[in-house]
């Protein structure tokens, strides 16, 4: 008898590689962070405790096994998972998309938890003074004016809304232009925002305006907003302020009644640096595919996107996903 060993599938061979790589309880802790948000190699090693060479190489594992993958912004390599390949082995992506969600519902340990917190506040610091200082982001003529992504996005929701919608919610209002563009199809509008200024503003709008019943309520979100479900979630040039931006998929569709919209406006992918000096960004824009990504983890259903292109060289994205 020969005592050759049978030549593996390719499509096997991948297998084998995408579990092993899984295979591992830190590893699976890595994923279970990244499922959060991106971080740099230096902000996972204090998340998870790790010395940098070992981390390094279970980062150089789950690479390899398209786990995870490395996106430059600036001088920093930022590590995030890897979106599911749904056009090559359907049955290779539904795996790596049922590992996502079961480590996501795994109970995080507690020094992690307080890591990450103290992560968000450092990654927060900078644009809370901006929020502190100049007030409301919706209307930055730097980057935009409200006008020229509101029209494109109220026509979006429109679209999506399910018959009989009631209700709304918005987080980051501004001065509450937003809401008042769409208060015709609703009974019942909330609106939450950390900017107490910014409320007493939209608050004095409203005054001008036919509105139904509308809350507003002071606070961060996703930690302040009401436990109530609504028919549309919007969160317009708001992401790119946050912390942990993925976040905001997995509490937007916990607030969705189901066939319920969430509606994103946001920044497209860039590399101005100078904005997270200047106007508070955390993040220069997002590309297309971690938007998808996190809208899937969180069990949403892309609907339509447009982009805008504006002056200043930017470009917006509008999308509208249903639960």
């Amino acid at each position: 008898m020969s005592s050759q060993q049978p030549q593996q599938q390719p499509a096997i061979a991948s297998l084998a590689t995408l579990l092993k790589a899984a295979s591992d309880p830190l590893r699976l802790q890595i994923l279970q962070v990244l499922g959060s948000n991106s971080f740099a190699a230096s902000e996972l090693s204090a998340l998870l405790g790790l010395a940098q060479s070992r981390l390094s190489h279970h980062l150089k594992v789950l690479a390899q096994a398209e786990w995870v993958e490395a996106k430059r912004e600036g001088n920093t390599l930022f590590y995030r998972r890897r979106l599911p390949n749904w056009h090559g082995s359907k049955e290779v992506a539904a795996l790596q998309q049922a590992v996502f969600a079961a480590v996501n519902h795994a109970e995080r340990q507690p020094a992690v938890e307080e890591a990450l917190l103290k992560i968000e506040q450092q990654r927060s610091a900078q644009s809370q003074a901006y929020f502190a200082e100049q007030g409301d982001i919706s209307n930055d003529p730097v980057l935009a004016y409200s006008d020229d992504y509101q029209d494109l996005a109220a026509k979006m929701l429109r679209r999506a809304l399910p018959e009989k919608a009631t209700s709304a919610l918005e987080i980051g209002p501004g001065e509450g232009h937003f809401l008042t563009r769409i208060a015709p199809w609703f009974q019942h509008l909330v609106g939450i925002d950390r900017s107490t200024s910014m409320l007493d503003r939209a608050q004095e709008h409203f005054a001008t305006h036919a509105m139904p019943p509308t809350e507003l309520v002071q606070g961060n979100w996703p930690h302040n907003a009401p436990a109530q479900q609504f028919d549309a979630v919007i969160l317009n040039m708001v992401l790119h302020h946050l912390a942990h931006p993925a976040d905001s998929f997995i509490a937007a569709a916990r607030r969705l009644k189901p066939k319920g919209v969430l509606l994103i406006t946001e920044l497209c992918e860039h590399q101005q640096h100078w904005t997270k000096e200047k106007c508070g960004h955390v993040w220069l824009g997002f590309a297309a595919e971690d938007l998808q990504r996190w809208a899937a983890e969180a069990g949403l259903v892309p609907q339509e996107v447009q982009f805008l292109a504006l002056r200043n060289g930017f470009q917006i994205q509008v999308r509208s996903f249903v639960a």
